[in-house]
């Protein structure tokens, strides 16, 4: 079988994780990485054994590669994935797709224009628990949804001396702690319940209105501690924490909470949804269990198992119960979806993994609810 040759574009936290799940997958093959100059394009294929370095332009000159995925910092999503497809390229990109309704909006056209798979990396979805829970939602166990309430925690941005690139607008929006990790949860929310978000009434809180950011360069994660003098004090305007309520379209209620400053929460997201036959909860950091409620006979604790799973769910796992799988099992599953349509060469009609218009949606609800917070009202989605 033909091998299918991809280029990572970027080398920050999550551009590492996309390489070792590509990996993991048969007959693809990751043969070059681009990264801001041509010099740590060079480190850093060395480092993560990539044939080619290149900068991004140079990069989509070379017809030989297929896929290009995109795991820069936010601001560049546009520009990168735009670029990409013009040049023929099918495209993953990070989430959020653009920084502005209106540019994603370009994108989507752009993708169904050229016909190109296009996807965005709401990977969460292929935990194979979600998709379990989303298919026995289908098929009537959950019963007519009451409510849903959801909670995505961190705490790597708990200290004032914490510091990123997502804490800057001009690279990450004006969002921060709902675009980063709330689109996420958003995305699960409507994915496992079948319902759309109508309305939204949000509420933001920034804990470090000021924070003392590094003067040297320091990696996502890394733990890296500076002296005093390696600071500098910059001002905060992206939240720390948020809460929204939520409007479905069967009439009912939910809420999610998100905080990048909750100690000892390391990746924690939460979700919860109440029916009329049963109560369905699942927590990322106990990723192979599922909690069933039951309001007259014994609450239950669904294991992972693709014996006891449905089909849907079931081909989300590679190994038998009782082997547990996690966070970068999830990447390896969504690729080797989007990469049977790339084989195919050409997006899907009904896709089954998250697209450029489902990046879209999350960013159409994501600034109807930062609307919501400037001016403390519902807003309409």
């Amino acid at each position: 079988m033909k091998k299918i040759k991809a280029a990572i574009v970027g080398t920050g936290f999550i551009g590492p994780a996309h390489l070792e799940a590509l990996r993991r997958i048969p007959n693809i093959e990751v043969v070059a990485l681009c990264e801001v100059n041509i010099e740590l394009a060079r480190e850093k294929a060395t480092l993560l054994g990539i044939p080619e370095a290149y900068t991004f332009e140079a990069m989509l000159q070379n017809p030989e590669i297929d896929v290009v995925h995109i795991c820069t910092p936010n601001f560049l999503h546009f520009s990168q994935s735009k670029a990409a497809l013009l040049a023929g390229k099918h495209v993953v990109c990070e989430k959020p797709l653009a920084t502005k309704i209106e540019e994603a909006e370009e994108l989507v056209a752009l993708a169904k224009e050229k016909g190109l798979v296009n996807a965005v990396h709401f990977n969460l979805r292929y935990y194979p628990m979600v998709r379990q829970m989303k298919t026995m939602r289908e098929n009537g166990d959950l019963g007519d949804i009451y409510n849903v309430m959801g909670s995505y925690l961190q705490d790597w941005l708990f200290l004032q001396t914490d510091y990123n690139w997502r804490l800057e607008p001009d690279k990450s929006g004006d969002s921060r702690a709902i675009a980063d990790i709330g689109s996420h949860l958003l995305d699960i929310t409507e994915y496992i319940s079948g319902l759309k978000i109508t309305e939204v009434m949000a509420d933001f809180s920034t804990v470090h209105k000021t924070r003392l950011k590094p003067l040297k360069a320091i990696e996502t994660y890394s733990g890296k501690m500076l002296n005093a003098s390696d600071y500098e004090e910059v001002p905060i305007t992206t939240e720390d924490h948020a809460t929204v309520m939520l409007r479905f379209d069967n009439g009912n209620k939910g809420s999610v909470t998100v905080s990048q400053v909750n100690a000892g929460r390391k990746n924690r997201l939460n979700i919860e949804i109440a029916g009329s036959k049963a109560n369905f909860e699942w927590c990322s950091e106990r990723p192979n269990e599922m909690w069933i409620g039951k309001r007259e006979t014994a609450n239950q604790l669904l294991m992972k198992d693709p014996a006891l799973f449905s089909p849907e769910a079931a081909g989300l796992i590679s190994f038998p119960g009782g082997h547990n799988e996690g966070f970068p099992d999830t990447s390896k599953q969504m690729f080797k979806e989007v990469y049977a349509a790339v084989r195919e060469g050409k997006q899907p009609v009904q896709p089954s993994f998250p697209t450029f218009e489902d990046g879209l949606r999350e960013l159409i609800i994501c600034e109807r609810i930062i609307e919501s917070h400037k001016e403390q009202r519902w807003v309409k989605v």
